[in-house]
């Protein structure tokens, strides 16, 4: 009995001590402070180009939603990743409802983008820099929007073309994608992919349009639509194609054309079924199906023919949104881990303390700030393009920085992302830390409107036009450069730098061969991205004097892999055949 007793009271002891070890430590997590007042070089830039004194009340509004995209959407944006959507096919009688269920805080974040004016923001007059005002914006919500950003991309896209289509339909779309009430805003919904899916679209369209002869332009579209992000959207902007005289659909990119889709209306209808809700690696906040298109009713916006060249205005918009996200994203991982640093102890110190690890999050930071600017820079100009105010070597550079910006940015996007987990170690890798969806959705970023090779077709196709794209680019790149420079002599050697890699790109370029320029395409594309951005950060560094600016341009310039376009033997016919030997070697 004697040695049951003190059995139980060792054991009560030693649970006494176990609950004392489970409650002895808990580590504090990470803190967002204010997004706007935090990111130094959003703030700055803006200020640059849209000081207080001109427009106090644009600098207050980012103020305020920097503190809102801190504090207030962070819950809303795990609620969005909790309560995923969900198809409901039949109620529990049996009958067929095909009913699409979002949460409420997917809901909540368009009642919030359209009061802050996401959209709307772009095409107000808030001065010469509407367009830039509405990026910095977007920056501040996208990484915390529960992937509401992607709507709104499309809805953006979505306002450019119905301006450059003017119709009734146009113009009534039009008053809703640009209301700042939440019960009157719409999102746009973009519906290219097919199941033959792909850049291709003008191989991979199937869809068909019938016209109604009614006058009104009114066609009735069947098809399946592969791939459609934002399902839940009120209207959606199509290819599909039109018949011959013959009755037979015609074939190529001469038988495209772009419709406008009212959602709502086709939905209660049944002429447009939803099939199932894609089961992706990220994004899963975001309603993505497949559709079924049974006789809907749309309105033909472009003639015959037109449909790939009418949506390229869009694709410029939705290029420029996916940069933003991917800076976005960059952006508030670092935020985290620089405010992680403050609170976790290692090997007796604080983080911060440790030499190894602020190194690491130096180059997160450089690579960041670099990133941003060469996005801010692209909506300073479409800002300029807009008004009007643009000069034609202006023009020349937007035209190719949009690739150039999409393509860099989205990859960069996953790699300072997968990075930024590692700050955290094994929380870095806990799901209910709201960490890994950040890495998960960064994933998109390089694939979504162009791949990283697309994209880097797309920047050869800049370079061969009249526009003389690659000339402008070198061009502002030396300028900066020069007059950085003279501007402040801390930054001689990475303007000395990039003076003389530019002179070994353009050497480099012009001694390609005709059949070789498509394989050094992606090289090409980094190279010049690369040294995009090395002529910002100094213009920038210049422009601010502040000390931090001009390290991060003397580091950017430092870098051994500024310009990573080889000589011409690397992209011959040889070695493509050396490629296809190592590729397919089994």
């Amino acid at each position: 009995m004697l040695r049951l007793a003190r059995a139980r009271l060792l054991g009560s002891l030693c649970r006494r001590d176990s609950s004392s070890i489970i409650d002895s430590f808990s580590q504090d997590p990470p803190q967002l402070h204010n997004v706007f007042l935090q990111d130094i070089t959003l703030k700055s830039f803006f200020s640059r180009y849209v000081s207080e004194e001109t427009n106090s009340a644009a600098h207050a509004d980012l103020a305020q939603f920097g503190e809102l995209a801190a504090i207030e959407l962070p819950p809303l944006a795990r609620q969005c990743e909790v309560e995923k959507p969900r198809l409901e096919r039949f109620d529990a009688y049996g009958k067929r409802v095909d009913k699409l269920h979002t949460s409420s805080a997917w809901r909540q974040m368009h009642n919030i983008s359209a009061k802050e004016g996401l959209i709307a923001i772009a095409y107000e007059d808030h001065g010469q820099y509407s367009r830039l005002y509405q990026v910095c914006k977007l920056m501040l919500f996208a990484s915390t929007s529960g992937l509401y950003s992607c709507p709104l991309a499309m809805t953006d896209g979505a306002v450019k073309i119905l301006q450059a289509t003017p119709s009734p339909v146009s113009q009534t779309a039009l008053e809703h994608l640009l209301s700042r009430s939440p019960e009157k805003f719409w999102t746009s919904g973009q519906w290219m992919t097919e199941k033959r899916g792909g850049s291709d679209v003008a191989a991979g369209t199937e869809t068909t349009a019938l016209d109604m002869d009614d006058g009104n332009g009114e066609h009735l579209l069947s098809g399946y639509k592969w791939f459609t992000s934002a399902s839940d959207a009120d209207m959606a902007l199509t290819l599909a194609r039109s018949f011959d005289k013959e009755g037979w659909p015609i074939s190529g990119k001469e038988g495209l054309s772009l419709y406008f889709v009212n959602v709502t209306e086709n939905c209660s209808m049944g002429t447009i079924v939803a099939q199932r809700l894609k089961d992706k690696l990220g994004t899963r906040q975001l309603p993505t199906a497949e559709l079924l298109l049974d006789g809907c009713v749309a309105t033909k916006l472009s003639d015959t023919g037109r449909g790939i060249p009418s949506i390229a205005p869009m694709l410029t918009i939705t290029r420029i949104h996916n940069a933003i996200s991917a800076v976005s994203v960059m952006r508030r991982i670092i935020m985290l881990a620089r405010d992680y640093c403050d609170r976790r102890m290692a090997f007796n110190s604080l983080l911060r303390k440790h030499g190894l690890h602020i190194q690491t999050l130096a180059r997160m930071e450089v690579e960041c700030r670099g990133c941003t600017l060469m996005v801010l820079e692209t909506a300073r100009l479409l800002s300029l393009q807009e008004k009007g105010a643009i000069s034609p070597e202006e023009e020349s550079l937007l035209r190719i920085l949009v690739p150039l910006t999409k393509l860099y940015t989205g990859k960069q996007a996953v790699a300072v992302v997968s990075e930024g987990l590692e700050a955290f170690g094994g929380l870095g890798y806990l799901e209910d830390t709201g960490l890994p969806v950040m890495l998960r959705d960064a994933q998109v970023l390089p694939i979504w409107e162009g791949t990283t090779n697309i994209l880097s077709l797309d920047v050869l196709r800049a370079m061969a036009s009249k526009d003389k794209a690659f000339e402008a680019v070198m061009s502002s790149i030396m300028t900066r450069a020069s007059e950085s420079s003279t501007e402040d002599d801390r930054l001689s050697p990475a303007c000395s730098t990039l003076s003389s890699q530019c002179g070994i790109l353009s050497s480099r370029v012009s001694s390609l061969a005709n059949e070789s320029y498509s394989v050094a395409a992606r090289d090409l594309a980094y190279s010049m991205s690369r040294l995009v951005i090395g002529s910002l950060l100094v213009d920038h560094a210049a422009w601010s004097k502040r000390d931090a600016d001009v390290a991060t341009a003397l580091r950017w310039c430092s870098r051994v892999d500024l310009c990573p376009l080889y000589d011409t033997e690397h992209y011959s016919k040889s070695e493509m055949i050396t490629n296809s030997d190592i590729v397919f070697d089994a």
